[in-house]
């Protein structure tokens, strides 16, 4: 992968509704509502915070969806992170 394409990765992330992103699923961090996710806090006991985004809420998809999309914001940073490390320790 050429590093104008992790560039671009990146960007969009970056560019992204502020991190942390959290998957509330209902019956396991929530009561009642749907699936959402919250943006902007620490975790999911953080919804009272004022620097908090936006929640993000799908009409359609799985529980599993919202968790993989909620934790993408978070693990794709890692992952381009990693990718540096490792192109870094090939020179």
């Amino acid at each position: 992968m050429e590093e104008i394409e992790l560039d671009q990765i990146r960007k969009r992330c970056l560019d992204s509704t502020k991190g942390n992103w959290i998957a509330m699923i209902e019956g396991v961090t929530h009561e009642s509502g749907s699936d959402f996710i919250m943006t902007g806090v620490k975790n999911e006991k953080d919804f009272n915070n004022p620097e908090r985004g936006p929640d993000i809420e799908l009409i359609e998809g799985s529980k599993e969806d919202v968790i993989f999309i909620a934790n993408a914001k978070q693990d794709i940073l890692k992952l381009l992170s990693e990718i540096g490390k490792l192109k870094m320790s090939n020179f």
